[in-house]
C-alpha cells in the first residue's frame, strides 16, 4: 500500500485544526495549540483504541498518525486521504484521564545497570523510573506529560501523586506473566501477518480484511529483516534474552553472551513471537521512543504497548509475509 507523506499544513488538519502560512512550503511547522494538541490527542487516542497505531501518543502531528489514518479508512472501506474527517472519532470523548500513582507501582521501579554484564545479575529488569512507568503504561510521550502537568516535578514523581495522562487502554505490566509458549487459538488460523520494511509498518489481516495495523522498527542494511514467507512458530511473554554482541553486530553466534531477564527494559520487550527463521522474531522494545526511527538487528520491533495487544489476536502457525 502506498501511504501519503503529507505536509506539515495537512497534518495540523488532522482533526479539522487550522493552519497558518508558518506551515506551508519549506517553512516549519507552529507547535498546536492546547486546544488542537487535546484534538490530535483525541484522534490518536481512537487510533489507538482501535489498534491502528499512531506510535507515542503525543498530540502533535507526525507520519505514523496519518499513516495510521490511512489504514483505517481503509480497513473500512473509506478514501484513504490521511485526514480525519471521514473517521468516526466522538467529539465527546475524553482526550485526557488522571492516574495516581499507586504504592504497587514503585514494584516495577529499580535500578537499571546500562551495562549488559552488570544487567545479567539481576532477577528482572525494572522501569529506570516513574516516569518512564507512565509513558508506557499510557502510550505516550514525556514531552506530552510535561505539557499537561506544568507544575509537577515528574522526574521525582512520588506515590500519591496525580498525573495527567491520554485516556488510552494503559498497558498494566502487573498482569503480564511469564509464560514459555501461549496456547494456539484455532480460531485465527487463518489470519495473517504483512511486514512492509519501507513504510516500517505490520499489518494483521484476515483473508482480505485489514484488522489492524502498527509501526515496527525493521532490520538495518547490514542486518536486515529476511524478506520471505514464514510462519509464527511459538510465543511467548516475560522472555529472557541472550545478549551476544557477535549475532548483534554481525549475525554470528559466539560462546561470549549474557542472559539477560525478564522485565520491560529487557531489550526484546515483553513479548517474543518467534517465526520458523532462527534468531528472527517479532517482539516489545525497552526503547519505544525509537519505533519506526531506528534499526533493529534483523527482527521486528514494537512498542510493548502494541505488541501485548496484537499477540491477543493471532496463534501460532500462522503466516508472516516480509515485504
Amino acid at each position: 500500500m502506498k501511504l501519503l507523506n503529507p505536509s506539515s499544513a495537512a497534518l495540523l488538519l488532522l482533526a479539522g485544526l487550522p493552519a497558518n502560512a508558518e506551515t506551508s512550503g519549506q517553512t516549519s511547522a507552529r507547535m498546536p495549540s492546547a486546544k488542537e494538541r487535546e484534538a490530535l490527542v483525541r484522534l490518536q487516542v481512537f487510533l489507538d483504541s482501535a489498534l491502528f497505531g499512531p506510535g507515542k501518543v503525543d498530540g502533535l502531528p507526525g507520519e505514523f498518525t496519518t499513516k495510521a489514518i490511512v489504514h483505517y479508512q481503509t480497513a473500512h472501506g473509506l478514501e484513504p486521504t490521511g485526514l480525519p474527517e471521514s473517521l468516526p472519532v466522538p467529539q465527546d470523548s475524553r482526550a485526557y484521564t488522571e492516574y495516581t500513582i499507586k504504592p504497587d507501582d514503585r514494584k516495577f521501579v529499580g535500578n537499571l545497570p546500562s551495562k549488559p554484564a552488570e544487567q545479567c545479575r539481576l532477577q528482572y529488569l525494572p522501569y529506570d523510573s516513574l516516569l518512564e512507568f507512565l509513558t508506557e503504561r499510557f502510550h505516550c510521550s514525556e514531552g506530552l506529560l510535561e505539557h499537561l502537568n506544568p507544575s509537577l516535578k515528574l522526574d521525582h514523581l512520588n506515590v500519591g501523586d496525580t498525573v495527567k495522562v491520554p485516556a488510552v487502554e494503559p498497558f498494566q505490566i502487573e498482569d503480564v506473566r511469564a509464560i514459555a509458549q501461549l496456547p494456539e487459538k484455532p480460531e485465527y488460523k487463518g489470519r495473517s501477518i504483512r511486514i512492509d520494511r519501507k513504510e516500517r509498518q505490520l499489518e494483521l489481516r484476515e483473508g482480505g480484511t485489514l484488522l489492524a495495523s502498527l509501526p515496527i522498527t525493521p532490520g538495518s542494511e547490514s542486518l536486515p529483516t529476511p524478506p520471505g514467507k514464514w510462519r509464527i512458530y511459538g510465543i511467548s511473554t516475560m522472555p529472557t534474552f541472550r545478549w551476544d554482541e557477535g549475532v548483534l553486530n554481525h549475525g554470528v553466534r559466539t560462546d561470549q553472551f549474557f542472559m539477560l531477564p525478564p522485565g520491560p527494559n529487557n531489550p526484546v520487550g515483553v513479548v517474543w513471537c518467534a517465526l520458523n527463521r532462527a534468531g528472527i522474531g517479532i517482539h516489545g522494545t525497552n526503547q519505544p521512543n525509537t519505533i519506526g526511527r531506528a534499526f533493529s538487528h534483523g527482527c521486528m520491533r514494537v512498542a510493548n504497548w502494541d505488541v501485548i495487544r496484537l499477540i491477543e489476536k493471532v496463534t501460532a502457525g500462522i503466516p508472516v509475509v516480509i515485504e
